[in-house]
């Protein structure tokens, strides 16, 4: 994620912000520039970019719901962002806590779409387009006694549902604690299963097939059985030299999911970490300059090696710092050589080959 500023003050600003803490400025991020401005309203209901002039609307789910800070550019004729438009399903608002686990929820999924839009992705709403992508944010019914009926995060056909309650940071760490799993997000979520749209939109009927086939295993085995074993037998002893986690060695899509999942993790982060002047020399290749790379982009890196060479590294010091402070590794992750192969296949088919 890139650092914003205030355009009226300049003060530091995070992504999630709608009003600039330093001089009250209300802002809004604009998909069509990838910033977020500094906004002031004009007389016929529109805002203005402050310095920039250019005039937006405020998404629905901003003024009416406070689950959203993005705008429409003004020729634009949609009610919803570009965000907004992929959700087909909300929760009821009417039941207690669904507005806040949203809110949550709309948090993170615009992290995501500022991933998939820096990458120039297509990310086009489902019911605009066959091939598009659909959100479903659904709720366990209270008569949902037995565990098997209970909404289950996935994807399916474009539409990816996502079960509410991992908005719950306590039900959250119940289930990572349940999976036995060292890294549950709702982020991670998000990236996981947007991992199994771009599957079926980029690789399962183009010419990425067989390479992908080649690096992940077999996506033809049946699925359901696959993951009966997983869950019966649990993974391979050596799965940390062959897999980015447990989990991805229960079938070829759940690998390429979690590893695709992985490369959002990564470009992100090292985007976040430049952003902030954070250069660091890989103590294993002293001639790596903590000066190099001035105008590195970790989104539109063709190299993937550079990628890699900056990550290594920096998961070294974030899992440092967070031992410094008692708390776990942030980076809870082994990156054995076929899993580096996987990314930098990955990064090829994100990039266009």
């Amino acid at each position: 994620m890139k650092l914003f500023h205030c355009g009226r003050c300049a003060n530091l600003l995070y992504f999630e912000n709608c009003r600039c803490t330093s001089c009250g400025s209300g802002l809004g991020f604009a998909p069509d520039v990838m910033d977020l401005l500094a906004i002031e309203p004009s007389e016929d209901g529109t805002w203005a970019a402050v310095a920039r002039g250019d005039l937006y609307r405020l998404c629905s789910n901003y003024q009416s719901q406070g689950a959203c800070n993005w705008l429409i550019p003004l020729t634009d004729p949609h009610a919803f962002c570009v965000a907004c438009r992929l959700n087909r399903t909300i929760p009821d608002l009417s039941v207690p806590k669904n507005q806040d686990l949203w809110r949550r929820l709309e948090k993170e999924k615009r992290r995501l779409v500022y991933s998939v839009l820096r990458l120039k992705l297509p990310c086009e709403p489902r019911n605009e387009d066959q091939h598009g992508m659909a959100f479903d944010f659904l709720a366990d019914q209270p008569a949902m006694f037995d565990e098997r009926s209970k909404v289950k995060t996935g994807h399916f056909n474009g539409v990816i549902t996502v079960n509410i309650a991992e908005a719950d940071p306590v039900e959250r760490e119940r289930m990572r604690s349940q999976m036995a799993e060292p890294y549950r997000t709702v982020l991670g979520h998000f990236r996981h299963e947007s991992g199994h749209y771009y599957w079926d939109l980029l690789v399962r009927s183009g010419p990425w097939l067989g390479p992908v086939r080649e690096m992940f295993g077999d996506d033809t085995r049946d699925y359901r059985q696959a993951m009966d074993q997983h869950y019966q037998y649990g993974p391979p002893g050596d799965w940390q030299s062959w897999y980015i986690s447990a989990y991805a060695s229960s079938h070829a899509w759940e690998d390429w999911a979690e590893t695709w999942a992985h490369y959002l993790h990564m470009v992100d982060t090292l985007e976040t970490a430049w952003q902030f002047g954070l250069r660091l020399n890989d103590q294993q290749n002293p001639t790596t300059s903590s000066e190099s790379d001035p105008a590195f982009d970790p989104y539109q890196a063709e190299n993937f090696d550079a990628l890699i060479k900056h990550w290594l590294p920096l998961t070294l010091a974030l899992n440092s710092l967070n031992r410094s402070m008692g708390h776990e590794d942030a980076y809870p992750f082994v990156l054995a050589a076929p899993v580096v192969e996987k990314l930098r296949l990955v990064h090829g088919i994100a990039h266009g080959g």
